[in-house]
């Protein structure tokens, strides 16, 4: 699937390159994703908005406000800021069911301090990440793991892992409260999932998988960040994990997740025998709670 969105907002110096700026760094493959404004004049992105965005581990130091050009129209998907840029939007001839309304619209955060930027920079995060979930830039979704899927899960345990969970191992857990997620297509089907459980404030994952046909399609990419989410609304203090010692694409992933090396377990896998590597990524202030 290939998609051009736009973020659409005033003067494009602060909340569509917030958006669009933070929807990009997923790096979802087949997307493109770009901001523009209605009064846009070429300024750079207001610098309360630099900041917010760099304590995420994103930069705006080479945005540039541009305005929206007939030759923008034929994007695929258009998300406006507010209501009146939805209005505006369908004004211009875009169909209704190419434009959304992010969250139930953003305040313009302009003129104001550093924290309403913050305020903005969390509401505009919480509100992309409701829309990633729900599969509107992806050709899945994620959506809580229930009894209904624990076949599909043990068959991908069966598919991925060399000491695979059973129907019935899953089925204990998730009814003794580990969270899972699955991702999965239009049909239902499922494509990965991903569990974890917290105990006080700790957070520890039990797996993650994605069947091989969908590997580098950004499944695993949400199934985390659904797990971040997940872990913020839970105010839990750190997620940590194990990964094979040569398992360099998943520590990439979870290094892109703030997750480091904290320790190494001996032998701890088998079949083969290797050692695991302790991943932990800890959740230090209110800034850092939304970095991934």
């Amino acid at each position: 699937m290939i998609m051009l969105v736009l973020f659409v907002c005033t003067g494009n110096t602060c909340r569509s390159p917030m958006a669009s700026s933070y929807l990009r760094s997923f790096r979802l493959p087949g997307l493109t994703v770009e901001s523009r404004g209605l009064a846009a004049d070429g300024s750079p992105a207001s610098q309360n908005a630099v900041t917010v965005m760099k304590e995420c581990g994103i930069s705006l130091d080479e945005h540039r406000s541009k305005p929206l050009s007939p030759a923008d129209l034929s994007a695929d998907l258009f998300i406006g800021l507010s209501n009146s840029h939805v209005e505006i939007l369908r004004s211009l001839g875009i169909p209704s069911e190419k434009i959304l309304l992010l969250g139930g619209g953003i305040a313009d955060p302009f003129g104001g301090d550093i924290e309403l930027y913050r305020c903005c920079r969390n509401e505009i995060m919480q509100a992309v990440d409701a829309l990633l979930f729900d599969g509107v830039f992806t050709p899945f979704c994620i959506t809580p793991m229930t009894e209904a899927h624990l076949t599909a899960v043990a068959a991908l345990e069966q598919e991925c892992f060399s000491e695979p969970w059973s129907v019935a191992s899953l089925s204990e857990s998730l009814n003794a409260g580990t969270r899972f997620f699955v991702a999965t297509n239009r049909d239902g089907t499922v494509l990965g999932y991903v569990g974890f459980s917290a105990v006080l404030d700790e957070g520890y994952f039990t797996n993650i998988a994605v069947t091989s046909p969908y590997r580098r399609q950004g499944v695993a990419t949400l199934l985390m960040q659904r797990v971040i989410v997940a872990a913020r609304e839970l105010s839990l203090a750190f997620l940590s994990l194990e990964v094979r010692a040569s398992n360099e694409a998943a520590r990439r992933l979870y290094e892109r997740f703030s997750f480091s090396e904290a320790g190494r377990r001996r032998n701890f896998y088998r079949f083969p025998t290797e050692d695991a590597i302790i991943l932990t990524r800890r959740f230090q202030t209110k800034h850092e709670d939304f970095k991934h």
